[in-house]
């Protein structure tokens, strides 16, 4: 075990801070903006603790920048509907032909890979991308190691920087929640306060 291994880690993360590109962030927040202007949805996509972090990010684009947003895995019946009766690997495809994505429409994807369709990791959010292309919706993203399939498909994707090889997942994961506190605050997209800054 390394000694002041909490030091170390608070480091690293700082490392990965100063070396993220912000201009992809603007990029990100740039095309929340003209979906929101467009009258256009966002679908957060992602499994495991990225889906929880997606969910938070529908909570906050919703009530704090007012860009009307969705992720299926907040909806268990139809994931689990969908996963049972057509498979694990369409389940985020078909929810967003069943929600009809269109072109002013983005999905958002949180991931520590990105999806991966040759080493069969996360085909779901492959399938996802490949429908978003097929209708020109936006794609976004915040991924993790080289970007996956979601770095591939977009111009529009945050890739956090991986400093120890042994680390790529947490420190992934604790970015998803930095980048998107950051696009929700940024004074592009924010249209309401937040209850603690507003109190007095």
């Amino acid at each position: 075990m390394k000694k002041n291994f909490c030091k170390e880690f608070l480091k690293e993360m700082k490392k990965a801070a100063d070396l993220i590109e912000v201009s992809k962030v603007e990029s990100i927040v740039n095309e929340l903006v003209k979906v929101r202007k467009n009258k256009g949805r966002v679908f957060m996509l992602g499994v495991g603790g990225s889906a929880a972090s997606a969910s938070h990010v529908v909570n906050d684009l919703r009530k704090l920048c007012s860009v009307e947003t969705y992720a299926p895995m907040d909806n268990v019946s139809e994931l689990t509907a969908r996963t049972n009766d057509e498979g694990w690997d369409t389940v985020f495809a078909e929810y967003l032909r069943g929600s009809r994505l269109s072109k002013k429409d983005a999905i958002f994807i949180l991931s520590v890979g990105g999806g991966n369709a040759e080493k069969n990791i996360s085909p779901n959010l492959v399938k996802a991308i490949d429908f978003a292309k097929e209708v020109k919706a936006s794609i976004l993203g915040v991924v993790g190691k080289d970007g996956g399939y979601t770095a591939k498909s977009s111009k529009n994707v945050v890739i956090i920087p991986t400093i120890d090889p042994s680390h790529i997942t947490p420190v992934t994961e604790s970015f998803h929640s930095v980048i998107c506190h950051l696009i929700v605050t940024h004074p592009k997209l924010k249209t309401m306060p937040t209850k603690w800054e507003s109190t007095r």
